[in-house]
């Protein structure tokens, strides 16, 4: 089969590559091949970090709200659980943050879940 010479198309293509590998070490950023090699495995592990990092977030928040909660004398799932009987929409995200930053809002939300979910 005779060698075809890619040129302009190919070049493009390699020089796609070799920017994206910028920063890395060695032929990791100067060879085609090792580049896109590094290229497409940094690509799929960012991929499924940027899901991994929603799943650590979302433990993080449960541990503080857990946290806030057994400081008042209850427990995470109770409370989780009398946030969904009463009419209380708020998320773990601004649940947490209100134990972390403003302990005495937080403490009126858990008492008033408490109170609605008891009624």
């Amino acid at each position: 089969m005779p060698r075809v010479k890619t040129g302009f198309k190919g070049r493009r293509r390699h020089k796609k590559f070799l920017k994206m590998a910028k920063g890395m070490r060695g032929a990791r950023s100067r060879l085609y091949r090792t580049a896109r090699e590094q290229v497409l495995r940094g690509l799929k592990i960012a991929y499924k970090e940027r899901r991994r990092k929603k799943r650590a977030f979302r433990a993080l928040w449960i541990a503080r709200i857990n946290a806030a909660t057994r400081g008042l004398g209850g427990k995470y799932s109770v409370f989780a659980g009398w946030l969904n009987k009463t009419d209380i929409e708020l998320d773990r995200k601004v649940l947490a943050e209100m134990a972390l930053k403003d302990p005495a809002a937080f403490q009126a939300v858990y008492e008033q879940a408490k109170a609605q979910a008891a009624a």
